[in-house]
């Protein structure tokens, strides 16, 4: 770290944003947050949130050292973690005054966070709250409210269903379901966001993960993540309440551990690159250049040849008489 500060935030944050990935000049490509935030829930990403996220998207903040406390309370970078919300940042944008855009989470999702049209974070749970006159001050607020038992934060995480199960239960299969997986399969990642045609942007990922992992995307992950990124079965309790076993093809889950990547790898003989986790993070899922994917942390096995055997295969039921 310099031993001079030139933003005006304390010296611990600054560490803290430096252990997550932060550094001066940092600059990630916001399309792909863009693409996915209009598709759920038609929010518009404005200057103020677009330069936020270019400076400080993908970072996740445990605090130093990591304990119960700053875990629980880790502040997300991730605007996806917002997607469905719209009426939850409509109405908090008439509270605030000013229209609201979705950069992160803290406390385990419970808060949201969004930045105004002005450059104010704002901290959104029942009420949309202000949390410095600047960015900078902001950050410290956080920073300092994620050290400690504070009660911005309720450690519990939020107690609002997941927008999938309903999602799911509301939705059916397409038209021609049967013919590409089954209708179940095509049902599953309808809720989770999935059309047929979709195609979003994957500039974010393959930036982000290139600078922290030197992952070199190939043709099949970057048309397999334009389709099916952000696509997720969430987790509930109880666990035996789970008709799938939980997965988020989220591939920013493995920017920092391109070791067990390329040990994956290894084992696989191919080049994989990663497209997200299943099971509640215990396995990665990574894709090789021929399409095939691939399961594992320790040890990797095959999970299927291409990439739609994979998905049928994701969301095959394992416990049939959970109710979805």
């Amino acid at each position: 770290m310099s031993d001079d500060l030139t933003r005006g935030w304390s010296r611990r944050t600054e560490d803290v944003l430096r252990r997550a990935g932060w550094g001066p000049g940092r600059a990630v490509p916001t399309g792909t947050w863009e693409s996915v935030l209009r598709e759920r829930g038609g929010f518009v990403v404005h200057g103020a949130a677009d330069a936020f996220l270019s400076e400080f998207g993908g970072l996740v903040t445990y605090g130093w050292p990591a304990d119960s406390i700053t875990t629980s309370s880790a502040i997300r970078f991730d605007p996806l973690q917002a997607a469905w919300q719209g009426e939850r940042f409509a109405e908090a944008s008439r509270e605030a005054g000013t229209p609201l855009c979705p950069v992160g989470t803290a406390d385990q999702g419970a808060s949201l966070l969004g930045v105004s049209e002005d450059g104010v974070l704002h901290l959104v749970r029942k009420r949309a709250e202000p949390m410095g006159t600047s960015i900078d001050r902001a950050l410290d607020r956080l920073v300092e409210t994620q050290q400690t038992q504070s009660g911005l934060w309720s450690p519990g995480g939020s107690t609002q269903e997941h927008p999938f199960w309903r999602h799911f239960r509301a939705g059916h299969a397409g038209p021609d379901a049967g013919s590409r997986w089954p209708e179940e399969t095509d049902r599953v990642l309808r809720a989770g966001g999935w059309f047929p045609g979709r195609a979003v942007a994957t500039d974010t990922w393959e930036s982000i993960l290139l600078h922290t992992g030197e992952f070199e995307p190939h043709d099949a992950a970057r048309r397999f993540l334009a389709e099916f990124g952000a696509l997720a079965v969430p987790h509930r309790d109880p666990a035996d309440s789970m008709p799938w076993v939980e997965f988020s093809l989220d591939p920013l889950a493995a920017m920092w551990d391109a070791e067990i990547i390329d040990d994956l790898a290894e084992q696989a003989g191919a080049e994989l690159y990663p497209i997200g986790t299943r099971d509640r993070g215990n396995q990665y899922l990574a894709m090789a250049e021929d399409g095939a994917v691939y399961a594992g942390m320790d040890h990797v096995h095959l999970l299927a040849p291409t990439p739609d055997e994979a998905l049928r295969r994701l969301t095959a039921r394992v416990r049939p008489e959970a109710a979805p």
